[in-house]
């Protein structure tokens, strides 16, 4: 019997040892590289200044203006509704883009999945807060253009999740529905969806929790919601104001994530 607790020593060939050390050069090469970018342009007497700046915009956000608050529950709730119904919207989408994109649900694994992939990597790959750029650019400023860029900033993300749960489903469940004659719908509602659907709602309202953050800032573009204050309150450098957005932000999004762990806790 051979005994596992014994060490057993591998040694690397001349060729691993050389590889790695050039690994290790290249990294370090590629460091130098970009802190050298980073700081071509670097003002570093203004570097050495932020801390007294830090400390003086410290000094006027103290105390937040309290008083102020009763200007920002409109704009909150602008925010929430943002990220409520961008959060809808995302869902409704990426519910049939997942299922075209899963290996084992998708008609077709030439033509339609590679499409469906490609909708999940450009979603995912522009930010909520450029989306909201092109939208307010194309449709004007306003609610609307936050709400559709926290949808398609959602569909990505949700779709990806989503058909790497449907691709990890028992497999079984599904060819014994299969065998009583049932059609291809009949399997995915019966066999498919209740292994799929506990991930599902936590996907969706983790989806909502971070559509809560990110809307807080699309205003700052003019897509609605807090960040119109905010944009209003830094423009005329009124740091106690800022401070209280700040604030409600803050309880905001503590709120998001309580009500989101406990939802996830009840349908995971």
């Amino acid at each position: 019997m051979t005994d596992t607790s014994t060490p057993v020593w591998h040694y690397r060939t001349p060729k691993q040892t050389l590889l790695r050390w050039l690994g290790w050069f290249s990294l370090v090469a590629l460091t130098v590289l970009c802190w050298q970018l980073m700081t071509e342009n670097t003002i570093w007497a203004f570097v050495s200044d932020a801390p007294d700046q830090a400390a003086d915009i410290g000094e006027r956000m103290f105390p937040p203006a309290w008083g102020y608050i009763g200007e920002l529950w409109e704009p909150l709730w602008d925010t929430i509704n943002i990220a409520t119904l961008g959060t809808l919207i995302g869902v409704a989408i990426a519910v049939p883009v997942a299922f075209l994109a899963a290996s084992n649900t998708t008609p077709s694994t030439r033509f339609v999945r590679p499409l469906a992939l490609l909708v999940i990597v450009a979603s995912r790959s522009i930010n909520s807060l450029i989306w909201a750029l092109l939208l307010v650019a194309i449709i004007g400023p306003g609610l609307l253009a936050g709400v559709i860029a926290i949808g398609l900033r959602s569909i990505g993300f949700v779709a990806k999740l989503l058909y790497e749960a449907i691709e990890e489903i028992d497999t079984t469940q599904v060819e014994a529905v299969r065998a009583t004659g049932a059609s291809g719908a009949q399997v995915i509602d019966y066999a498919i969806v209740p292994q799929i659907l506990p991930a599902f709602w936590g996907i969706s309202v983790f989806r909502w929790d971070i559509n809560i953050r990110e809307s807080t800032i699309l205003g700052l573009v003019g897509a609605g919601g807090l960040g119109i204050q905010l944009s209003a309150s830094l423009a005329t450098l009124a740091w106690n104001q800022v401070a209280m957005i700040f604030v409600v932000i803050l309880v905001t999004v503590i709120a998001s994530e309580w009500v989101s762990a406990r939802v996830r806790q009840a349908v995971i």
